[in-house]
């Protein structure tokens, strides 16, 4: 049966010997094992009593097996888990400044709240504080609000998965949706204004401890590869395969958190091969004289942007920073023609959706090419298709008549052009026999706006070089090269 007592011990005063006891009660009780154990209790001997019978409760209930596995956890302050809790990310691979960023997210959190022990934990209180972090003067923005539940339900999953609480108190809580209330929106560069920006940067002088020569690798690379600034900070020269034109991005500074491999083009694999030449395998691929590559990536970028004549900051409110390369990267590879999948793959995009939503924009041009390519809506036009539907060949229907006067198909091609005469000489090649008007009329199905052109390639197969003239006819191309001059 547990006791309660007070210790007594001697203590010197003036050369005696003097006994004294404690000031504070101890409780004596045998634990499940059958251990004595002494206890210090409180200065109220009643106190004292009441938890000697609890202790005398658990250790019962523990010789029953019926055991508290979270007493220890729970009776621990909350900031001694987190900082167990930033220590379990970096073990798990997780980098200093991600690991050092959640952590300070979660203590402001609990700080903010109040939270001491894990059950003053309480998701209403957690949801009401961070609203009032949104709402109150210039305050966060939708997307930050998530960032912090994020943080304070990865604490909270990690004390279960650790075995130091049974549930998370706020893993019901849900995101806020980021769409609503974006603070930074960034736009993509055009290949002219990234054109522009390359060719600026790379006469321009050091900037953040980088030459202009330099800063202009640093775009070029992060517009064909799409990294974004703390992944390039982490590559090393090792990091490069310039012989298999590719980099490689460890696991640890991944986004993704694992090993990213990516094409090279072989061109800027060449200008990177030479701007390594005298540079130690372990040495950072570029930072310049810096230890590593400037956190201020964004200023560095926008007095670029200011050199080469390009707003940093758009009419509709959207920005041109660094990370910018990246939606560049997604923009131009839409714009050439990639299929969605390889475009996602290369950005490394859990979610096809966020490719084609965020990183993929419209560029300069693109809207009024895709109009221009509407059909023909005009009412001559329509007439014509009318014309064409009754079997007429030669003439057209007035356009303001209800339907087209049908008239006698011409079976002798005529000396006056018309809009068909390329496809009625093309039915009477090599056979003049008026039994091929169907081959005629087939041609007459042709798009208007495009007949010359499609008659005329028709016309001209197997002619040579010599049949076609010297317009000749050069294939799209797709992508986008840069070359410039460091003289």
């Amino acid at each position: 049966m547990a006791s309660v007592f007070k210790r007594k011990y001697n203590r010197v005063v003036n050369g005696k010997k003097v006994k004294k006891q404690s000031k504070c009660w101890y409780v004596k009780y045998f634990d499940a094992d059958g251990i004595e154990q002494r206890v210090k209790g409180h200065t109220d001997k009643e106190a004292t009593k009441q938890m000697a019978a609890r202790l005398e409760k658990e250790a019962a209930l523990a010789a029953e097996g019926v055991i508290d596995r979270y007493k220890e956890h729970r009776g621990r302050p909350l900031l001694e888990h987190l900082a167990q809790f930033r220590q379990a990310l970096l073990d798990s691979g997780d980098t200093v400044e991600h690991a050092r960023l959640t952590a300070n997210r979660v203590r402001k959190a609990l700080v903010g709240c109040r939270f001491a022990l894990w059950a003053d934990i309480q998701a209403s209180r957690l949801q009401n504080y961070l609203a009032g972090l949104r709402n109150h003067g210039d305050g966060i923005s939708a997307q930050t609000y998530n960032y912090y539940l994020q943080a304070f339900k990865q604490f909270c999953r990690w004390m279960v998965e650790d075995g130091r609480a049974a549930a998370s108190p706020v893993e019901h809580l849900k995101n806020v949706n980021a769409r609503v209330d974006r603070r930074r929106v960034r736009r993509s560069l055009d290949p002219d204004e990234l054109k522009r920006l390359l060719e600026a940067t790379a006469a321009a002088p050091l900037l953040y401890g980088i030459t202009g020569y330099e800063r202009y690798l640093l775009y070029r690379f992060a517009a064909e590869t799409g990294l974004r600034a703390n992944e390039i900070r982490s590559l090393r020269v090792q990091d490069f395969d310039l012989d298999a034109l590719q980099v490689s991005v460890q696991a640890g500074h991944s986004k993704r958190r694992r090993q990213d491999t990516l094409p090279l083009r072989p061109d800027t694999a060449t200008l990177l091969s030479e701007f390594f030449a005298e540079k130690m395998p372990a040495a950072k691929a570029f930072g310049g004289t810096y230890k590593q590559l400037t956190k201020r990536t964004s200023d560095m970028i926008k007095t670029d942007l200011e050199r080469a004549g390009i707003p940093y900051l758009d009419d509709a409110g959207r920005y041109a920073d660094f990370h910018s390369l990246r939606h560049t990267m997604g923009s131009l590879l839409a714009a050439s023609g990639v299929h969605p999948k390889i475009a996602q793959s290369l950005m490394r995009h859990s979610d096809i959706n966020l490719t084609m939503s965020r990183y993929t924009h419209t560029l300069t041009g693109q809207e009024a090419k895709a109009i221009q390519n509407l059909p023909d809506l005009s009412l001559q036009n329509l007439a014509s298709q009318q014309a064409r539907a009754t079997g007429t060949y030669d003439e057209t229907a007035d356009a303001t008549s209800p339907t087209p006067k049908k008239l006698t198909p011409q079976l002798t091609p005529k000396s006056t052009p018309t809009a068909f005469s390329a496809c009625d000489r093309l039915a009477t090649v090599d056979n003049r026999d008026v039994t091929n008007r169907e081959n005629a009329r087939d041609c007459n199905l042709l798009e208007n706006e495009n007949l010359d052109s499609e008659c005329h390639e028709l016309a001209t197969v197997g002619m040579g070089e010599s049949g076609m003239g010297r317009g000749g006819f050069e294939p799209p191309t797709h992508g986008f090269s840069v070359r410039c001059s460091t003289n």
